[in-house]
């Protein structure tokens, strides 16, 4: 009789531990399950988490990007410009949700040298414009014909140069 009901207390242990281990493998599996719908749901998201900006002249929008779109022809025409007007940038850094520190707009040639290097303070406020010359664009241009030009944004944030624009005039 003892050894029956051994037998009995044994069987119900092991339907216990059957019991414990099978919800344990049903909450893992639907911990998982939530797991992997979050990172589909919002590992193809376009526009989270994205460093974008945009480039006026004077007030107008002529381009708005986020940096890791479809390339576009990003090019700035400066052929409608005048000499006083103003191109204005706004680089807003998706970690930062505003503009970076130690900011520089570099305009360079085709082969990378930098022809001129233009640095911005650091933004306070809502303000995060840097704000360029088209005197001095244009300049800089009819300095250097027959050269492929384009103007590069950096910071302390980002130090490898984000292209943003090319620049032409006809």
């Amino acid at each position: 009789m003892v050894s029956f009901s051994a037998n009995i207390v044994q069987v119900f242990k092991f339907k216990n531990c059957i019991m414990k281990t099978t919800t344990f493998n049903q909450a893992f599996i639907k911990i998982f399950t939530l797991i992997t719908l979050c990172f589909t749901t919002f590992g193809f998201t376009t526009k989270f988490g994205l460093d974008s900006y945009e480039i006026y002249l004077n007030n107008k929008l002529i381009l708005k990007q986020s940096v890791n779109e479809q390339l576009s022809l990003r090019v700035l025409q400066l052929d409608k410009a005048n000499v006083n007007d103003q191109l204005r940038i706004n680089y807003i850094h998706c970690t930062l949700k505003g503009a970076g520190t130690n900011r520089n707009i570099v305009l360079k040639d085709e082969k990378g040298k930098k022809l001129k290097d233009w640095s911005f303070a650091n933004a306070t406020g809502s303000d995060l414009t840097m704000v360029i010359s088209v005197k001095e664009l244009l300049s800089l241009i009819k300095n250097n014909p027959n050269h492929e030009l384009s103007l590069h944004y950096t910071s302390k944030e980002l130090t490898k140069a984000q292209m943003l624009a090319s620049l032409t005039v006809n």
